[in-house]
């Protein structure tokens, strides 16, 4: 079984799997680790990640970026109002409300939820996932911001189940970093004693998030969750982009954002030099070749023009360190470290910034791209059977208080209660005892909406039906379950009424509703009486978009088979060409020649857009003729090492028969090894040789074997040159002088050399 964490970015996706009883962080096809998180349409097929990447600039409008934020918002959103100004490429409302990507995908408009843009790129890390652990991907665990709310976390689990993904659990970022720092710790302190406090600080792309850790031995606990969902690096790049576009303005009088192409193109330099200056602070270049009108423009920049440019940015860096101290309860002297991790927290002045607050240096012991991915590796082998892994207890947070409200019977208003405050740990239940002599209706919502960035506090409206009075009219008592689970989303997991038998046992009390909280693990409290479960079921609103995402993959397959086929037939021209100018054109035929100058003419003109078929029928024509001129070549290569080994045969057999004749005797002593050789007496009924005549006429059957053996060898050699045979003549002709000739000649030796010790002894 295959355990994979998946880190979902803003920007850019890392996938860390388990191996060889270790974390690793997976490279894709193009030997990169980090797989941006960018999807782009053609008019033939789709590429995601790095190839997507690289369409950003040529194919704008039907490239997906910086979509992450868009999950579960409807069109009307403010927030998706704020990015799509921002956006390349168009959003459009969908029946529903719902917001999706419009683009151009095979030569038709398309509208994709972001749900199905999310599959898409999950589906190509799972791909790249299994080219490297060699075996199918299906469980995973997914990366998350801290402060994604109960729909943006549903949409998540959506865009998984559509890649064919079962997501074991989606993990906050934040707490997958302080897993992968707390398990390796073998100093933690005792679960008696006092724990270790650890803040760990993220900066990524598009968000700012602050956790604030307890670590004993085995255990880890959240203390809170505080972030800036508005502050990330793209804010930075934003401030150069502003300055630029003002003095690119005044200077060349050119107005940058009215063209996108030239806008992205200032936006990707941007970011290269914020990162150039995370380690220089001198003036550092900025020159773009033909960016407007055939125009090259230039431009520059430092470190502390930067760091004045992005005053308020960096001061609001603060904010949620001070809420996530406040809210954790403790004093600066009481914490023992603190880990940033993210790409935006390279940035000197956001680095220092933090380091002030904490009035220490902050440690960077963790890799700042990948902790996350390791983080949601380490975890999902914890809940996969197939890994033993370190006992090692993770407690989450819930990051905003959570409300249910009912109707009351009595004056039919509502009342509300706070079942899950701020910060309370989380997975977690809690049983709610109604009185209730019919159906009732719970609705879920946010405590605080001004604190949410999202801007629907409603979570979602549970029926509970079936409940009906007891025997004796009075109401029934029905134990509602509310359970936030280990990904953060809260449901109505279970309702149950409770029959009483006797009316001796039925509480006085029976207007007033309850609230005990249970752990995660434990079911109901057993109660007195008879119980009966209802069954409750939960209505969901969505679209199957697997058999859409799978048709897409199809088409893609289809599509990269085609340029495969293009991509061999153009292969085959250049490379029999380069072979004809060389070692080939002794063997070259005239027609091969027209055949691949024709053929290259065809590429670049009407076969530039072909089926399949097409390029392999281009492809066999070229075999037809090349393979031959390739097979003659090699035979010219191989016929002379071949016509060595056959005169070193030669060579080695004439010595053997010399050998003999000139009275060798260790060959004479060989026989008497041979019993078997008795058997090939049968050979000299063929010569008609009498037994008398041996010992007379060896050697004149010697020398006749022998001439007869080199007059047969030198007019096969003969046949070889004249007719210039191919090479499995060659090899045919030496096996026939291995086998059946040089072999023929040596036993009949033996067997006469055996016969003539035979009749020496008779006599």
């Amino acid at each position: 079984m295959a355990v994979v964490g998946f880190d979902l970015g803003f920007q850019n996706c890392y996938i860390a799997v388990v191996k060889s009883g270790g974390i690793e962080t997976v490279a894709n096809e193009f030997t990169d680790r980090c797989t941006p998180a960018v999807v782009s349409f053609g008019p033939k097929n789709r590429f995601v990640g790095n190839a997507a990447k690289n369409q950003a600039i040529t194919n704008p409008a039907s490239t997906v970026c910086n979509f992450k934020r868009l999950h579960g918002r409807l069109f009307e959103d403010a927030v998706v109002q704020a990015e799509r100004a921002n956006l390349p490429y168009d959003l459009a409302p969908l029946c529903d409300g719902r917001v999706s990507a419009k683009v151009v995908y095979l030569e038709k408009e398309h509208q994709f939820t972001i749900e199905q843009i999310t599959a898409m790129l999950l589906t190509k890390m799972k791909e790249t996932a299994e080219a490297s652990l060699q075996k199918k991907v299906v469980e995973c665990v997914i990366s998350i911001p801290s402060f994604f709310t109960d729909s943006e976390r549903r949409s998540v689990l959506d865009a998984a189940k559509i890649a064919g993904l079962n997501c074991l659990r989606l993990m906050n970022d934040t707490s997958a970093v302080a897993l992968s720092y707390g398990i390796y710790k073998q100093d933690l302190p005792d679960p008696e004693e006092k724990p270790r406090i650890v803040f760990f600080v993220d900066m990524g792309h598009s968000a700012f998030q602050v956790s604030a850790c307890a670590f004993n031995k085995g255990k880890l606990k959240v203390l809170s969750t505080a972030f800036d969902p508005y502050l990330g690096g793209r804010d930075f790049d934003q401030r150069l982009v502003e300055h630029f576009c003002a003095e690119f303005k005044s200077k060349y009088k050119l107005d940058v954002k009215s063209r996108v192409r030239a806008l992205l193109r200032l936006q990707q330099e941007c970011e290269k030099l914020k990162k150039l200056m995370s380690s220089n602070s001198t003036d550092i270049p900025l020159n773009i070749e033909c960016f407007m009108d055939d125009k090259d423009v230039s431009g520059k920049m430092n470190r502390a023009k930067f760091e004045e440019l992005c005053a308020d940015l960096i001061e609001r860096v603060t904010v949620p360190l001070v809420a996530a101290l406040e809210q954790a309860q403790v004093q600066l002297q009481d914490i023992n470290a603190v880990e940033i991790v993210g790409g935006a927290t390279r940035i000197p002045a956001v680095k220092a910034q933090i380091s002030k607050f904490f009035r220490r240096d902050v440690s960077t012991t963790l890799n700042a791209d990948e902790a996350v991915a390791r983080g949601c590796a380490l975890q999902c082998a914890m809940l996969s059977p197939a890994f033993k892994v370190r006992d090692f207890c993770i407690t989450d947070v819930i990051p905003f208080p959570i409300s249910l409200s009912w109707s009351s019977e009595a004056d039919e208003a509502k009342s509300c209660h706070e079942i899950f405050g701020k910060n309370h740990p989380s997975p977690s239940s809690k049983v709610i005892t109604f009185h209730r002599n019919k159906p009732f209706v719970l609705e879920a919502f946010y405590s605080d909406p001004g604190s949410l960035p999202f801007p629907e506090a409603k979570i979602g409206e549970y029926k509970v039906q079936n409940v009906q009075a007891q025997d004796n009219a009075e109401k029934s008592k029905v134990k509602v379950k509310v359970q936030v689970n280990a990904s953060g989303i809260m449901d109505v997991t279970s309702a149950t009424m409770v029959m009483r038998v006797s009316a001796a046992d039925a509480d006085g009390d029976l207007g007033e509703n309850t609230i005990e909280e249970v752990s995660t693990q434990d079911g109901l409290d057993e109660a007195d009486g008879q119980v009966r479960d209802k069954q409750f079921k939960s209505v969901i609103f969505s679209t199957d978009h697997s058999q859409t995402q799978g048709q897409m993959i199809q088409q893609d397959q289809q599509e990269k088979e085609r340029n495969n086929a293009k991509n061999a037939v153009e292969e085959n021209v250049y490379f029999y060409r380069h072979k004809l100018e060389g070692p080939y054109q002794t063997f070259l035929s005239t027609n091969f020649f027209e055949l691949l100058n024709l053929t290259e003419t065809w590429l670049y003109e009407e076969g530039a857009d072909q089926d399949k078929q097409t390029y392999l029928h281009k492809l066999a024509e070229i075999h037809k003729l090349g393979m031959p001129v390739k097979d003659r070549y090699q035979e010219s290569v191989k016929r002379p090492k071949l016509f060595e080994q056959l005169l070193s045969k030669i060579q080695r057999y004439s010595t053997i028969m010399e050998e003999y004749k000139n009275g060798v005797r260790w060959l004479y002593n060989c026989v008497l090894k041979f019993s078997e050789v008795c058997s090939l007496l049968k050979i000299f009924t063929y010569f008609h040789l009498e037994h008398t005549s041996l010992d007379q006429g060896q050697p004149h059957f010697c020398t006749w074997l022998c001439k007869m053996l080199f007059t047969h060898l030198q007019h096969e050699i003969s046949f070889v040159l004249d007719r210039m045979a191919d090479y499995d003549s060659i090899v045919h002709t030496f096996k026939f002088a291995n086998i059946q000739t040089a072999w023929f000649a040596i036993i009949t030796l033996l067997a006469i050399l055996f016969k003539r010790k035979q009749f020496k002894k008779k006599n």
